[in-house]
């Protein structure tokens, strides 16, 4: 073996079985062939068929295995992902994942005994069994956490927890003890707060998900996020004090424009997105960008509400429609038929909702588009913000909170206004919030505000630094093939 290639590094990547971290899963995994090193990306048949494809001159480093999916009592057929169940059978895809250990233990066996020992394994929150697993073959894991890093801060440390306790919602409406520098209102809501006390509770996987992340963290080597100094200042060095291993930001991990989506064809027809057609046709910075994700739990009220909101604002709009996947509507239930009565209608010509397929960093990039209507999930909060939009905030479950929090600090955008008790939101607050950002005055101090960390985030030497930063760590403490170093003894 030549001195170039024994710096070479072989990495198994394993997200947690939801769409929105396989992506940046496989992004890292491209950064890394991209660097000459070999990738496989585990997960299970369906997952692993609904993957973009990898480029071509990427697709010889990087190796796609479908693990067999386990049957899993009380999930549906062919269900993989959270993406194929509603948000009350999602604690059931945990239960899959813990099955997927004994294929993943053939899997890796298989590989040392062909000569293939991985030297790193990367893993998600939810992988409690692979350190041990990865440990008794010698591989070194490190938690790959595609979560705002602040969420994981103020969560914290199990010793923290048992130094200061939270067990009522009013626990979560405040900073932790532990990050006095936080702001006071990088908190949850009343009405969120409930998403937090019960990640501390064991659920139908037997397991809370706050000793699965503590127990992943504790037993690998470092902690690697999808984040960056400039978005979370000096966060990395708290999670290291707090956790007592090193952080490590990867970089945003986002597609280029210009190369995301081929320019914004479809992968079937090869040709341009009729969206980025319409939106050809619009006037510069005019449109509001929407969309919610597709796991979003939505109502039927929500639903009118934020149309009519949308309408009563006034403003051009491109709505990226999906379904929610816990709403309930007879099937072959139309966009048409789930939105308020002549919506369509009446905003024709200004709004255009779209049930199709998006390609939403090319919308993003789109020099009509002026802002973000968003989730606030991380992943689309990145987009947004490396675009450069302002942001309409509209959170609903885990960490979107924080990140609306935390995002409206830094003077980035505004949060719909909601009812403190029960979350619900009106029309008149959905417009008020996007017309602040479209259309008064103080919307030029957010999209100021949101050129300014566009040029940073868009900065590619700066993003390629932080992978030279990670590719340096993980080929110096890569274990020998003569000696092996047990997860959980991260170098300092």
């Amino acid at each position: 073996m030549g001195e170039a290639d024994a710096t070479k590094l072989d990495v198994v990547l394993f997200p947690w079985l939801a769409i929105g971290h396989m992506i940046p899963y496989l992004e890292l995994a491209k950064r890394l062939a991209a660097r000459g090193h070999a990738v496989t990306f585990l997960s299970t048949p369906r997952n692993v068929a609904r993957l973009p494809p990898v480029p071509a001159q990427l697709a010889p480093r990087v190796r796609l295995v479908a693990l067999p999916a386990p049957a899993v009592e009380g999930l549906p057929e062919g269900a993989e992902s959270t993406a194929d169940v509603p948000p009350e059978k999602n604690e059931l895809i945990k239960k899959a994942v813990d099955g997927l250990a004994a294929p993943f233990a053939a899997f890796l066996a298989d590989a040392v005994a062909g000569g293939r020992r991985p030297d790193w394994i990367f893993h998600d929150f939810c992988h409690r069994s692979l350190p041990r697993i990865a440990g008794e073959h010698g591989v070194p894991c490190a938690a790959f956490l595609i979560v705002q890093a602040t969420t994981i801060a103020f969560l914290g440390p199990r010793w923290a927890h048992a130094a200061y306790p939270r067990t009522s919602r009013e626990d979560f409406t405040v900073a932790p003890k532990w990050c006095p520098s936080f702001p006071h209102a990088v908190a949850y809501r009343r009405h969120e707060a409930d998403w937090a006390v019960r990640a501390f509770q064991p659920n139908v996987s037997g397991v809370s998900d706050m000793d699965r992340m503590w127990e992943i963290i504790e037993r690998t080597r470092f902690t690697i996020y999808r984040s960056c100094d400039e978005m979370e200042p000096g966060v990395f060095t708290l999670l290291t004090d707090l956790f007592r291993k090193p952080a490590i930001p990867a970089g945003v991990l986002i597609q280029q424009p210009d190369l995301a989506d081929g320019a914004g064809k479809s992968s079937r027809s090869g040709v341009r997105s009729e969206v980025l057609q319409w939106l050809d046709s619009q006037p510069p910075k005019s449109v509001i960008y929407v969309a919610l994700g597709s796991e979003a739990p939505l109502t039927a009220s929500n639903l009118h509400e934020l149309a009519l909101g949308l309408e009563l604002a006034g403003v051009r709009f491109l709505w990226a429609f999906r379904k929610p996947s816990g709403m309930s509507a007879a099937p072959g239930t139309g966009v048409g038929e789930l939105l308020p009565a002549g919506f369509e209608h009446r905003t024709r010509g200004h709004g255009l909702v779209w049930s199709g397929w998006v390609p939403q960093v090319a919308v993003l990039a789109h020099g009509a588009v002026g802002a973000f209507l968003t989730h606030c999930g991380w992943g689309s909060t990145i987009e947004g913000l490396v675009s450069g939009h302002p942001l309409v905030m509209l959170p609903f479950v885990v960490d979107q909170g924080l990140i609306a929090r935390a995002m409206a600090e830094r003077g980035i955008g505004v949060e719909v206004a909601r009812d403190e008790s029960d979350g619900s939101f009106g029309r008149d607050g959905v417009a008020a919030a996007v017309r602040r950002v479209m259309v008064e005055e103080e919307g030029k101090v957010f999209g100021s505000n949101a050129e300014k960390l566009k040029e940073v985030l868009g900065d590619r030497r700066r993003q390629d630094q932080y992978m030279d930063e990670l590719e340096g760590y993980l080929t110096r403490y890569k274990p020998t093939r003569t000696t092996t170093v047990p997860n959980g003894a991260g170098p300092r």
